[in-house]
Parts: structure tokens; sequence; C-alpha cells
């Protein structure tokens, strides 16, 4: 009865918070989610910017100006809505027997909208001025050295063997000016006059591809909330947002919703190193209480997708025979928990400053007492829940990261990783997962799989799912968008209705 009690209640959690989130499609392909049935009148198409905010392509930190990145700039490769690399500006590579040193051959005839012909050392000082920024520093942290092997020829090396170098060099190459500006290589350029700022179609775009739209009009705005004014009020045609975010503005205008997957990753995080969670039979019994689909479809309103595995179900690296170990059972949960003698309540550590988090928490300790389970949820702050992380003064905890496109977990799991606040240390994890980062494409799924089944069977983490990144635009206002984590205008395939 418990358990019926805590479903109901969380279905009714949900429908309050419908109210301040838009509906979410049955369909779970990527197509757009109504949240109203009144169609206004069409009005011109225009993207919001922040001209009082960085549009450096690899420093700035703005969201907003970073959705206009992809229309400027171009990288080595871009990542499709699986996560696989598909080159751009790289024409071939090879890599060293070793694994550490690739060389990329770039694309010939590629110029930035000034008409400087792209080269090598573009692309070097690109990737070095990322690895140096807080945006791509985490998924370049491997990476040695970056140089000019000739025009076309770029040299990369690594402290370590990565065969998915590919899928990080995502990132974008660009021309910086004597005057702190920044040119690009993509279908766009930023113009700027007295008649309003506009990203204007480029002449001779090496591509050759038809644009969307030759001239698209940028509305400029200057605090957070211009922007749910400009969209409500329909001055701009499209804007990104995290809709089960921390402090997730509330749009109240008829839109719909493009969703994509994400590397954005909810998980409980176990403390390995002293407690109750140090036992191997509690991990796996909680782990086995974890309802991934009523937490995905009542608390989070279909915007995550529920995973057994600590790799997006998107990515062709997910196996579900594999991560079916961890799937649901209240059987399971009631076997495994019932060998175990309580001696106190479980600690269960939350943000409370996201409230989807705080009821997927209560949800789960509502699961867990009707196996008998004591649990104390405590919701606090964001500098008290990184304090105590780091202090260890937890049992476990919902956690979220966002992992870099080649979703390697070493931060997460290697032994003295940084994000690896449980406290895991195990030689066969550290091996496994090292073995994964130094394969190659065609061993890469073999690895994985070895990696995942050893993390079902050790449980030093449990993934729940990985969240959604949405494009919201207006009702009919545009159609064919396939938006990606990293480019909302991926594959130029949208056009305004």
């Amino acid at each position: 009865m418990r358990r019926r009690l805590a479903l109901l209640s969380a279905l009714l959690l949900a429908l309050a918070l419908a109210g301040c989130a838009p509906a979410a499609a049955d369909d779970p392909d990527p197509a757009p989610s109504p949240t109203g049935t009144v169609q206004p009148a069409r009005v011109p198409f225009s993207l919001p910017w922040y001209p009082g905010a960085s549009l450096h392509p690899v420093e700035s930190a703005n969201r907003t100006n970073l959705t206009l990145m992809p229309l400027l700039y171009e990288g080595l490769f871009r990542l499709d809505p699986a996560f696989q690399p598909e080159s751009v500006l790289c024409r071939s590579y090879t890599v060293s027997e070793d694994g550490l040193t690739w060389t990329f051959t770039l694309q010939s005839g590629v110029t930035f909208s000034d008409g400087t012909p792209l080269t090598a050392r573009h692309a070097a000082d690109s990737i070095l001025a990322a690895r140096a920024s807080a945006r791509y520093a985490a998924r370049l942290s491997g990476v040695t050295g970056a140089q000019a092997a000739g025009e076309l020829s770029l040299t990369v090396t690594l402290s370590a063997p990565n065969g998915a170098l590919p899928a990080l060099l995502d990132v974008p190459v660009f021309l910086e000016t004597e005057g702190g500006g920044c040119l690009g290589t993509g279908p766009y350029v930023l113009t700027r006059s007295g008649e309003g700022d506009a990203l204007t179609a480029r002449e001779g775009w090496w591509q050759g591809e038809t644009v969307p739209e030759q001239t698209i009009p940028l509305t400029a705005m200057e605090q957070p909330e211009d922007l749910v004014h400009a969209f409500d009020t329909r001055e701009v045609g499209l804007v990104t947002a995290d809709l089960t975010g921390t402090g997730t503005a509330g749009f109240s205008t008829t839109y719909e919703v493009w969703d994509c997957d994400s590397t954005d990753f909810l998980y409980l995080l176990f403390n390995t190193r002293s407690g109750p969670c140090a036992d191997l039979t509690v991990r796996l019994g909680l782990s086995r209480g974890v309802d991934r689909d009523s937490i995905a479809t009542s608390l989070f309103a279909r915007r995550v997708s529920g995973a057994l595995l600590p790799v997006s179900p998107a990515s062709p690296l997910y196996d579900g025979e594999v991560g079916a170990a961890l799937e649901y059972s209240v059987d399971a949960m009631d076997q495994l928990l019932g060998r175990w003698e309580q001696s106190r309540p479980l600690t269960f550590l939350v943000n409370s400053e996201n409230s989807f988090k705080v009821s997927a928490a209560r949800f789960l300790a509502d699961q867990w007492e009707g196996a008998g389970v004591e649990v104390r949820v405590e919701a606090v702050a964001w500098e008290e829940f990184t304090r105590r992380l780091a202090a260890g003064d937890f049992d476990l905890c919902l956690a979220e990261t966002v992992l870099t496109p080649d979703f390697d977990l070493t931060p997460l799991l290697g032994t003295g990783g940084s994000l690896n606040y449980g406290g895991w240390s195990d030689a066969r994890t550290d091996l496994l997962l090292s073995q994964l980062r130094a394969a190659g494409e065609e061993d890469r799924p073999a690895a994985a799989r070895e990696l995942y089944r050893h993390l079902t069977e050790q449980v030093p983490i449990t993934p729940i799912c990985f969240k959604h990144h949405s494009v919201l635009t207006q009702w009919q206002g545009v159609t064919g968008l396939t938006p990606t984590q990293s480019d909302a205008f991926y594959g130029l395939s949208w056009s305004v209705s």
C-alpha cells in the first residue's frame, strides 16, 4: 500500500508541475510538442542574443549566445544525435601505433568569413585556446599539444590513448582579429549596423549548401527576464532551455518543444568508503528499487530518458541486455534489503534548489521504505550540498554531472577521480576505464560492454536517467528542426514557416 501511495503522490506532483512546464509529446522521436491550441499569426523570425556578453567561440558562458555559435563557426567534427562524430573541417586522419599522436588532414578551399584561407595553424590555435577555457578544459585535459605539420596537416598529441578523440574535437575553429573579434568558417556572419544586428548568410560558403534564411535578425537582451518577455511577446522565434533545470524560466506563450538527447547524467552516488552503502548487497538492493519509468514520466514530464547504464540510450554503446541486471524489481529489492539489519536511517543527500530532484529523492525514499528501509532525505542548498559531498557526509546522494561526449567515466569512478565523491577505488574498474578510452572505433562496443557489466555487478553508482535539452519555437514558426546537444540548428534542414 505504501508503494501505491508513493506512486500516487508522485503522479499528483507531476500534475502540479505540469502547470509550470509544457506538456510532453507522446512520440519519443525528436519532434515538436505543442503547448497549446491557439495558432497565432506568423511573425518575422528573430533570434535573441546578449551583445553585452561574450560572443567568443570558446570563452563565452552565455547560453543564449552559445546557441548562435554553430551558425558562425565549425569544428573539425560535429556530433550527430547519437553523439557520433561526423567530419566537417577534417577530411581524414591517421593514428600512431601507440595511440598518442593523431594527424588530421583539413579540407581544402575553406575560408573564414573575411576570405582568409583556413590552415592547420588556425585549427591548432583553436584547440589550444579551447583546452585553456573553462568550457572545454575537461574534455581536452588529455591533449598535451596541437601544432601544424603542414598547411593543411594538424598533429594532436595525447597523454594517454583515447580512441574517441574525434568526438571531443567538435570545438569551434576560429580566427581572432586584431580588434579582439573572432571569425568563423560557418554559413553565417554577424553583421552590425544602424538598421539592427543580424546573422547574414555568407557568399561562397565552402559547403555550398542552401541556408534556411538569408538574414536572421538578432534581438538584443540585457537581463534573463528580457529573454522570457521577448519570447512570450513573440519578438524572438527560438530559445533553448533546460526544462527540468534549477531555476528554469517559465514561458507562458504558445510554443513547440524540440527535444534532443544530452550527456547530462542523473545518478545515485553511494558512499563506498564507509557506512551502510559500503555493503554491495545494500547498493544492489537500493538499485533494484529505482523505478525509472515513473521518475521519467511522472516526475520529469518525459524530459529525460531512463538509463540502466552510465551512457545515453541514444548512443550505440548502450546495451540494454547488460543493463537488465539493474532493472526495477520490487521482489529483488525486498529480497536483497531483507538480508540487511539496519542500525540507523540512511542519509540521502539532494540539492534543495531543484524541485525535480527533490521530488525524485522523496519518491525513491518512499520506494525503499516500502521494503522496510528507513531513509532520511536531506535537501540542502548548493553550497552545503557540495561541502558535504567533499567531506563524505552522506550515505547516498542524488547527483548530476555533464559527461564528456566520449562518455568517459574516469572522473566519476576512477581512483582519485575529480568527481569520485563516493570514494570508489577498484583496480578492475580502473583497468576497464583505461581499455575503453584506448579502444578504437571497432573495439569500443566490446570494451564498453565489459566495463558496464562490471559496474552493474559492483554498483558504485546507479544510473537513473539522461536529461533532454530543449529548443522552444513559436507555435508553427519553424519546421524540420533536428537539434543536438551542441547544435540547435544541426543539419540546416529547418525552415521558417
